[in-house]
């Protein structure tokens, strides 16, 4: 049988070598977990960060979250180089550029710099260096690329724009006519020209879409007459020379005798007539419009016939000046008579008692 051995408590001194021991052979910071350790280092390399460093960090960020939020909204306003601007990528509403408007506005801009951004739109199919589209603004680009060309001035090159989040062609029909609308309202003409003209490029399915979405805030009646002044630029707006003139009583006139099927005899007018003013030209397709408005006579239902309208008029025009305002009088002749007729701003019906009083007074003498 074995002999048991007989264990004794270990002294303190034992305690003090066993724990003496046990600490040199194993480092304290592997008493730590793995991850514990991994943070602790990294806190022990990092530079102390003070409460106001914290609080400009967090400003920068959010200030950095505004900056991205405006530049995708088009808000911010940058330097663009004019040759990174395309000025023909879109057909533009304005039919023509008032010379005098422009030269105003050189004068203005090279005496105190461009006050107002233009807006551009980031191009799809970017060639050649050129990156933009314009939205609006195009007189004003017009006007720097002049002085630029004129003076040489290196200041003349770029052009302050915001660059707008536009997707899509008809997205920037919208834009372009909406900011035409609001700074400078289009001609009722203008307005029809640039709905077919959005249609003809394939904006837009059809001139109904186009003056639906161009001018989706107009009211019922007025999107009533952009259709009608579309219906006159289609049919006639080759013949046309001075459509800009055309008042939207006479836009509506020309467009019902469209409808009523006189769109042959209207050219045909147009095509053999020389009008050398609006004036003119309206008196060449008068005739025509008056026999459509008349319409075919019906002699069933007895009684005196209507008098024949002769409409065969020719007429002399000129110009006039009252108050710095121009007065155009018209001279027109038929088989009854004599006709005068006196259109512009200053043509009132005082003005015309003050010509009927001297019409008086020439007859008496």
């Amino acid at each position: 049988m074995a002999r048991r051995r007989k264990l004794e408590a270990p002294s303190a001194e034992d305690m003090n070598r066993l724990e003496q021991e046990f600490r040199s052979e194993t480092p304290m910071r592997n008493a730590m977990a793995p991850i514990a350790q991994v943070a602790a280092d990294a806190a022990m390399q990092s530079p102390v960060v003070t409460t106001e460093a914290r609080e400009q960090m967090a400003k920068d960020t959010a200030d950095a979250e505004v900056l991205r939020d405006a530049l995708g909204k088009g808000l911010v306003m940058a330097e663009v180089p004019l040759d990174q601007i395309d000025l023909d990528d879109m057909i533009r509403d304005r039919v023509t550029l008032d010379r005098s408007e422009l030269e105003e506005l050189k004068v203005s801009i090279q005496a105190n710099g461009l006050r107002l951004p233009v807006e551009l739109y980031v191009l799809k199919a970017a060639e050649g260096g050129v990156k933009y589209g314009v939205v609006s603004g195009y007189r004003r680009i017009m006007a720097i690329k002049t002085l630029k060309e004129e003076t040489g001035e290196v200041g003349f090159s770029t052009v302050k724009a915001l660059i707008k989040p536009i997707e899509t062609i008809p997205d920037a029909f919208v834009a372009m006519v909406e900011e035409n609308e609001i700074r400078s309202q289009l001609s009722h003409f203008e307005r029809g020209r640039i709905a077919v003209i959005s249609t003809q490029n394939g904006a837009f399915a059809s001139v109904e879409e186009a003056v639906a979405k161009l001018f989706s805030s107009a009211s019922k009646a007025k999107r009533s007459k952009v259709r009608s002044f579309a219906q006159v630029f289609e049919e006639l707006g080759d013949m046309l020379k001075y459509a800009e003139s055309l008042t939207e009583k006479q836009g509506l006139r020309l467009a019902a005798g469209l409808r009523m099927g006189g769109v042959q005899e209207l050219r045909e007018a147009l095509a053999t007539q020389a009008a050398i003013d609006a004036a003119g030209e309206w008196l060449a397709v008068l005739p025509v419009l008056e026999a459509f408005e008349e319409g075919p006579k019906d002699n069933s239902r007895g009684g005196r016939p209507r008098a024949a309208s002769n409409s065969e008029r020719t007429g002399a025009h000129f110009e006039l000046t009252r108050a710095g305002k121009s007065i155009s009088v018209h001279h027109a002749e038929d088989k009854r008579g004599h006709l005068v007729r006196f259109e512009g701003g200053p043509v009132d019906r005082m003005f015309m008692e003050e010509v009927l009083a001297g019409l008086q007074r020439l007859l008496k003498d």
